[in-house]
């Protein structure tokens, strides 16, 4: 089995090859990797932004892929199944956040492609518990980036409230799915790109953001919320400035460059400012057959599996529209 593997943080990946698979534990399933999604977390991880992960490490945590063998408690699929494996891989259940209902807070929890071998491989292994029915509308290619960029995107505009008026800033993959779930909500669409980047404003525009301009811009219009795609600190006071009063600011990644002091009336009249971390299974359940009622079209572009570290380049270097999927 053909795998791409971070031995060392800040080093590129590896080619690798394994003979043996692991046996299977009781819950999980063996899947035969037909896509996977590349993410700016891995970007993170790889990067060294995020530290302690497990090494070596395959990374990849928006995978679709087919079963080709179920463990003996691993009864929600089958063999032949087309799964989704997202980056929540494995919680306690026994904490007071799992038994909350908040699990992605989970003080014990494994991620994929981070505490997890992931899907930067032909094949992966997942826990059955954790996976996700891929919808029959989606290809393998525009499902990828439903696992990741979709759910956090979603449980971000969930948490952004009702407000009419909502600002993406940084319009890459998650944003690009977003914008379509917020539409079809009825509301309306700020989009926010580097400055100076016409093109990604004009992508934004073809997927029907009411106005798109620079981060460095304020829209004709007060902001109900904001969601923060870029891991950029500066941007906090900056979404702050634009929002109206009572208005939430929404910090969608797992990491984030520092938010540098600001004068407190950016925060006064009741604005908020909070982060979204990881997410629920219940996330999933819902956002998924969501994605194929509406329908959610991603734009995406296959890459071989061999040239991932040319994909986690192009997007280091924002150079990527919509997602870049790898594909054995």
């Amino acid at each position: 089995m053909l795998r791409m593997v971070l031995r060392a943080p800040r080093t590129p990946l590896e080619r690798d090859e394994v003979d043996q698979p692991p046996p299977l534990r009781a819950h999980e399933l063996r899947l035969k990797v037909r896509a996977c999604g590349v993410c700016r977390t891995d970007l993170h991880v790889v990067d060294g932004e995020l530290e302690h992960p497990k090494l070596p490490l395959v990374p990849g945590h928006e995978i679709v892929g087919i079963v080709t063998e179920a463990g003996s408690a691993a009864r929600e699929f089958a063999v032949g199944d087309r799964v989704g494996v997202p980056w929540l891989g494995w919680t306690c259940g026994e904490c007071s956040y799992c038994r909350s209902g908040r699990e992605n807070l989970c003080i014990r929890a494994k991620f994929t492609g981070y505490d997890i071998d992931g899907g930067y491989a032909e094949g992966t292994v997942a826990d059955a518990r954790y996976c996700f029915p891929v919808p029959a509308e989606f290809s393998d290619v525009s499902a990828a980036p439903l696992l990741c960029a979709g759910l956090i995107g979603y449980r971000s505009f969930r948490l952004a409230g009702e407000g009419k008026r909502i600002g993406l800033y940084g319009f890459g993959a998650s944003a690009h799915i977003v914008a379509q779930v917020a539409h079809h909500f009825g509301r309306e669409v700020y989009a926010f790109t580097k400055p100076g980047d016409l093109g990604g404003q004009e992508f934004a525009r073809s997927l029907g953001a009411d106005w798109a301009g620079g981060s460095d811009e304020r829209p004709p219009h007060e902001l109900d919320a904001a969601i923060l795609f870029a891991p950029v600190g500066s941007l906090v006071p900056t979404a702050l400035a634009a929002t109206a009063r009572g208005g939430v600011v929404v910090c969608a990644g797992i990491h984030m460059s520092d938010i540098p002091s600001f004068p407190y009336r950016l925060l006064w009249e009741e604005r908020t400012v909070r982060s979204v971390a990881n997410l629920t299974r219940q996330d999933g359940r819902e956002f998924l057959p969501l994605a194929a009622e509406i329908p959610i079209r991603t734009t995406t572009t296959p890459i071989a599996l061999t040239e991932a570290n040319e994909a986690l380049a192009r997007l280091r270097g924002g150079q990527v529209e919509g997602a870049l999927v790898l594909v054995p």
